[in-house]
């Protein structure tokens, strides 16, 4: 097996609370990556490494961990749940092959379930619903499988089934017999068998002329074009807290989730942003030029700017030469990172499918292409789709001479949240932030105050109201004055009346001989 097929990366999205970052650290205790498994209460968790994501409760960014399986190494991103912070949960997408949507078994579908669902199948990612805390209490487990296939179709078919009460899952897709909590393991079984099968004419023919079970090794090609194609997304049940399935959900991304040249392919194109352009097959080819894709940027109190990228073709090396987009001066890739949380582990080379960090480039920005040669100054990834920012506020600094700080702190966290902007009004002379809710803006205005120790007052932004001339009108102003000697006398006559939108100003002189 090549380094390059050894590869998966997947981004685990859902709804918040579902479980999402104790699950990332379930599969990290899992495969050795730490030596106990930290808790989102107690505030020790890999992933939620943040001050104020400790403080929340919950997750505010995306973290990238590593994690090695059955000889293949995993990438995963664990991504914020709630709607106010979906910028970070969509942009991680583009990192990605396969979208593993978690899903809580308490509360069933939620509002970023179907967001994320619907998110990744317009990228056009293979997708694989998790559904955790499986161990909890009065749960309806048959009813919210049935709800599953009711909103997402009938291509959701379940690949392992919780057993002996929740405590362990047994996987169907290589057993066609044993004991499950619900539904039928040989029917189960049995349904996936004939769903993959249909994915390739030689291998159904000899299924319905043998009736015998195809290999593993058979099924393979037929499941990951099932996947691509989306007639396929595998159901699985886990326990983040027990561990119950969660060596079953390893062992199905070690062998079954696409490696870099199983996915389908990221939609590059060749030419300018809103002109003319042409499709781009990026191939996931060690050997070819570099193309990398930044999906990510941090404002790293240390090490400066932090560029977090995908690698899809080409191997980026340390020391190596890189180009911005259409910039015409390279940097040198001083130092190559990997990420495991917070921590920073320096790597050699990058292959296609990795994800790893450069950091202190200042070029780099959020959706920019990293390439080694000049061929590929026009090439860009179709952009993501994000939710509009609607709730705003009106900024000021509490201490005057702070104006500018406020200026470069904002352009920071623009830089970091691509569902983050700052406006300037002329008109009102106000700045204004503009986030996703209440809550994100609450969050940034809070950084703002803890890691970079600026203080602000806060208003309701004001409406810059316009006046214009909707009817027509006149008037006459009559003037005289007498005071000795030759006396003063006019007369005015004003008629207004309004033009078409856009067709500006125009002043008629009525007056002819002295005469209106």
């Amino acid at each position: 097996m090549s380094k390059n097929t050894a590869l998966r990366s997947i981004a685990l999205v859902g709804h918040g609370a579902a479980g999402k970052t104790t699950l990332a650290e379930a599969l990290l205790y899992a495969t050795g990556a730490i030596a106990a498994k930290g808790s989102v209460d107690k505030g020790n968790t890999v992933c939620d490494f943040d001050s104020q994501e400790k403080e929340a409760g919950h997750s505010l960014n995306s973290a990238v961990i590593k994690l090695n399986h059955e000889d293949t190494c995993i990438h995963a991103i664990d991504t914020p749940g709630y709607p106010d912070f979906a910028g970070q949960a969509i942009a991680a997408l583009a990192g990605v092959d396969t979208a593993l949507i978690v899903v809580n078994a308490q509360t069933g579908i939620e509002l970023m379930t179907e967001r994320m669902m619907r998110h990744a199948a317009e990228r056009n990612l293979c997708r694989m619903i998790v559904i955790n805390k499986i161990d909890a209490d009065n749960l309806d487990l048959p009813g919210l499988v049935a709800d599953i296939r009711e909103r997402f179709g009938k291509q959701c078919m379940l690949l392992d089934l919780p057993a002996h009460g929740a405590a362990d899952v047994v996987e169907v897709l290589e057993h066609d017999a044993g004991d499950a909590d619900f539904e039928s393991v040989a029917a189960a079984h049995r349904a996936l068998i004939d769903q993959i099968v249909e994915e390739d004419e030689d291998l159904l023919a000899r299924y319905l002329e043998d009736g015998a079970d195809p290999s593993t090794a058979d099924l393979h090609a037929p499941f990951e074009k099932a996947l691509r194609e989306g007639h396929l997304i595998p159901i699985l049940f886990t326990s983040a807290k027990t561990g119950a399935g969660i060596k079953e959900l390893l062992h199905v991304l070690a062998s079954l989730a696409p490696n870099p040249a199983e996915g389908n392919p990221p939609p590059f194109y060749k030419g300018e942003p809103g002109g003319a352009s042409e499709a781009f097959q990026a191939e996931p080819d060690a050997d070819k030029h570099v193309l990398a894709h930044v999906f990510k940027v941090v404002a790293d109190p240390y090490m400066g700017k932090i560029g977090i990228f995908r690698v899809h073709q080409g191997t980026v090396k340390k020391d190596m030469q890189l180009f911005v987009g259409d910039g015409k001066r390279p940097f040198k890739v001083a130092h190559l990172y990997q990420l495991q949380g917070k921590d920073t582990v320096e790597v050699d080379e990058l292959l296609p499918g990795d994800i790893g960090a450069v950091a202190k480039v200042d070029e780099i920005e959020f959706d920019c292409v990293l390439h080694d040669s000049h061929d590929e100054d026009h090439i860009h990834l179709v952009p993501l789709e994000f939710p509009k920012p609607m709730a705003g506020l009106a900024v000021e600094t509490k201490k005057k001479g702070d104006e500018q700080r406020l200026f470069d702190i904002l352009g920071k966290l623009a830089m970091e949240d691509p569902t983050f902007v700052v406006e300037r009004h002329p008109t009102s002379n106000e700045t204004v932030i503009r986030g996703l809710g209440e809550i994100h803006l609450k969050a940034k205005l809070e950084k703002m105050a803890s890691q970079y120790k600026l203080e602000v007052d806060t208003k309701p932004p004001r409406i810059p109201y316009r006046e214009t001339i909707t009817g027509t009108a006149e008037a006459m102003y009559r003037h005289k004055k007498q005071s000795g000697g030759a006396g003063q006398f006019g007369e005015v006559f004003l008629r207004i009346e309004p033009k078409g939108r856009g067709e500006g100003f125009e002043f008629v002189d009525a007056v002819k001989g002295g005469v209106i």
